[in-house]
Formats: C-alpha cells, sequence, structure tokens
C-alpha cells in the first residue's frame, strides 16, 4: 500500500517487501492455505455492547463498618450504660462501656490473619456490676494500695476504706472507685483512627479523697494496630491520683487456656518488693523477677511466691520515668500474636491472675487461676506513705496528672 514519505510525496513499497507482508497478515499468494481440522474449537470472539445497550453496572464494594458505632449495654442505678465499638482500618475491633470505662472486647488477628478477643470479661454490665475483678477498668482515684487505708497531706489525715484486708490496705480507690461509676462518653474520628473520650467528675470527699477531680481516659485504636491509653486528671485542692488501666490479656484469646507459656520481656532491672511496698528497692539479676530477657511466664511463677503463689509486683521500668519508653513485650508461640507496651510511668504492676478461681466466666471463657494476665504502668503502689515517692502522687491546683499508655500489636 502507499504510505507517505517524509517529504509529504506518496512511496511505493518495494514488491518483495509487499509478499513479505501479506504472508505475515496470512494472505495467500495464489495458493489456498490448509482448512483447519474439524475437532479444532471457534475462537471465541468478544463482543462490544450495543449503543443502545449499555453496559451492566458493576456490583458496589460493601460497605465497610463505621468506625465508631453505639448501642445500649442496660442499666446501673437506673441509668443507661451503652456500649460502643471502635474499628480501624485493619478491621480490629475494640468495645467499650461508659460503666468503669471498661474495655469489654478487643480483637486482634493472628499469625493466620484470624481475628481473636484477647481479653477477659463479661456478657453484659449486670455481670460486671456484680462480680468484676477490675476486668479492662479505668482504676482511681488511686490505684493499688495505700498501707493502713490512711495519709496525710498538708498536715491533715485522711482515712480511707480498707477493702484489702488481707494486706491491710486501701485498693484500688475503695468500695466504689472510678470503675464503679458511669462516664460521660465521646466519640470522635482522627487521621489516625476512632477513638473515644470518658469524662468523670469525683466529688470532694469521694472515697474519703480530698478535693473535686475532673478525669478523662481516652481510647484510640489507631491504624498502625495500637491501643493508646492517655489518662489525665485535675483537682481544685491538693489530692493524690494515681490512675490504671487494669485489662486482664491472653494473647491465646480469652479462652485459650493458661498464659504460662507466654513468652515475656521487661524493661525493668529493680522491681519493689512488698505487698505494698515500703520505700525498699531490689535488683531483679538472680531472682524469679528476672525477665530482662524473654523466658515464659509460667517457668518461675511459683518461685515467685505469695499466697496464692504468682507475680503481683511492681517493677521499675528502666529509663526516665516521665517519659514514653518500653515496658514489656509479649508473645504468645502458639498464636504468633505479640504485644509491646510503652509508657510514660515510673513502674509497672505485672500480676498472673494468682486469685482468679474459676467462680466466675464470661464470653464463653472460664476464668480460671493464671488464664490472663495485667500490666498496670502506675506511680509506685503506697507512694504517698513514701518520703522519697510521695511527691510523684500529689496533684494540686493548676498541674494536670498525665499518663499514657501504647500497646502494639502484631503477629509472627
Amino acid at each position: 500500500m502507499p504510505t507517505m514519505s517524509s517529504r509529504g510525496g506518496v512511496r511505493r513499497r518495494p514488491v518483495g517487501v509487499l509478499l513479505l507482508l501479506l504472508a505475515a497478515a496470512g494472505v495467500s499468494c495464489g495458493r489456498s492455505q490448509p482448512p483447519a481440522p474439524e475437532s479444532a474449537a471457534p475462537a471465541e470472539t468478544s463482543e462490544a455492547p450495543s449503543p443502545s445497550e449499555p453496559a451492566a453496572p458493576s456490583e458496589p464494594a460493601p460497605p465497610k463498618p463505621s468506625p465508631t458505632a453505639r448501642a445500649p449495654y442496660g442499666q446501673v442505678d437506673g441509668n443507661p450504660v451503652e456500649l460502643y465499638t471502635l474499628t480501624n482500618a485493619n478491621g480490629l475491633i475494640l468495645k467499650v462501656t461508659n460503666y468503669g470505662a471498661i474495655i469489654t472486647e478487643l480483637h486482634v488477628p493472628d499469625r493466620g490473619g484470624q481475628l481473636g478477643d484477647i481479653v477477659h470479661g463479661f456478657d453484659n454490665v449486670d455481670t460486671y456490676v456484680k462480680s468484676n475483678p477490675y476486668f479492662g477498668a479505668t482504676v482511681g482515684r488511686v490505684a493499688n494500695r495505700i498501707k493502713g487505708a490512711k495519709f496525710k497531706l498538708d498536715g491533715k489525715t485522711y482515712k480511707l476504706a480498707l477493702n484489702n484486708p488481707s494486706t491491710q490496705s486501701h485498693l484500688h480507690g475503695g468500695k466504689k472507685g472510678w470503675d464503679k461509676v458511669i462516664w460521660l462518653a465521646e466519640t470522635m474520628e482522627s487521621t489516625g483512627g476512632p477513638s473515644i473520650k470518658f469524662t468523670y467528675v469525683s466529688p470532694d470527699g469521694e472515697e474519703g479523697y480530698p478535693g473535686t477531680v475532673t478525669a478523662t481516659t481516652t481510647y484510640t485504636l489507631t491504624d498502625d494496630n495500637e491501643l493508646r491509653v492517655e489518662m489525665e486528671a485535675t483537682t481544685d485542692k491538693p489530692t493524690i491520683v494515681n490512675m490504671a488501666h487494669h485489662t486482664y490479656w491472653n494473647l491465646g484469646g480469652t479462652a485459650s487456656g493458661s498464659i504460662a507459656e507466654h513468652e515475656l520481656t521487661l524493661h525493668a532491672d529493680k522491681y519493689t518488693p512488698g505487698m505494698p511496698p515500703t520505700g525498699k528497692v531490689k535488683a531483679v539479676a538472680k531472682t524469679p523477677f528476672d525477665f530482662t530477657t524473654a523466658k515464659p511466664i509460667g517457668k518461675d511463677l511459683k518461685a515467685a511466691g505469695g499466697d496464692p503463689a504468682g507475680f503481683d509486683h511492681n517493677f521499675i521500668v528502666n529509663g526516665d520515668p516521665h517519659q514514653l519508653r518500653p515496658v514489656a513485650r509479649v508473645k504468645d508461640p502458639k498464636s504468633g500474636r505479640v504485644m509491646t507496651l510503652e509508657s510514660d510511668q515510673p513502674g509497672v504492676q505485672f500480676y498472673t491472675g494468682n486469685f482468679m478461681d474459676g467462680s466466675t466466666s464470661g464470653k464463653g471463657a472460664t476464668h480460671a487461676q493464671y488464664s490472663a494476665f495485667c500490666f498496670e504502668s502506675q506511680k509506685f503502689p503506697n507512694s504517698i506513705n513514701v518520703p522519697a515517692w510521695r511527691d510523684d502522687v500529689v496533684l494540686k491546683p493548676g498541674a494536670t496528672y498525665k499518663h499514657v499508655m501504647v500497646h502494639k500489636f502484631s503477629a509472627e
């Protein structure tokens, strides 16, 4: 065929070139091509839709779950309680209620991508009210123990409930601490992931503590598969504050049994013996309390002592006591789930569920001894009664108590 030359004229191709082109195109030159075998299937052809017949629209993708959702969860003392669900971009699911700011469920993937609920809890709010050993709660005004259930502040002695008779102490804020009240909830969405902020105003004199305290707890389920817990508090007159988060963890899943085979690393070279501590500090080296290199939780569980035996001790986290830094790493070898914890508090209470005895159950799990563990980052227990530690827990007007925890989840 004629083609245009670069100068605009017509240039004719030589006959030999034309024959080669025709042969490549399958056109015979005076010879007939052999017929195709009869058994050969005809080639399929795709037909473009007629202009009068538009192509069928593709099916829409299923809608993604809302990052935050809310549902009724019953009543406490005649007041409505709600359950909130947070879902991050990767499908992790957090459920939390405004009663006690309690985390009721947290679903994270194992090494095969299978989601599992890794926190102990109950099926309904009535059971939390009836028999909750602080599962998933925000604990305050002062977490852990105060020896003798009393303290002195600005020359005045304050007497508190002695609700832990075995240690002659005040425990976790008293008979009705912040784990047993209804918080005001506000859901939020950010570029980092969905979050929910709980607020509670503790009146002057509540459980024997001075000052009206406004406290907040914010949970964020980040798109980096982190659970951030941020606690803050302010007061209108001098008081003491030491908030803690109290989830019971089992990385194999809440119904998977013992946590004895979980492998734990604690970034702590020292701990504070005593229940509660009185100011003494000991090195963990060459003791059952040495988790500076990873070892199964159950390896030295009985050697830790106690009645019942197990870990329930405050460890001094290495590094600047007021900066966010590594606290712990835990791996469940069976599921492959890994959790790391960072915090900006001086200590962490490591507890192995020693007092659980199978008398409670929920979400398909029986809460047997050693079926979950707790990491309660905190100021040291009984700080107000130890001169070297007391300033850490005193909160004055104009100051803000702050506490950050970052739990990071992965699998390997």
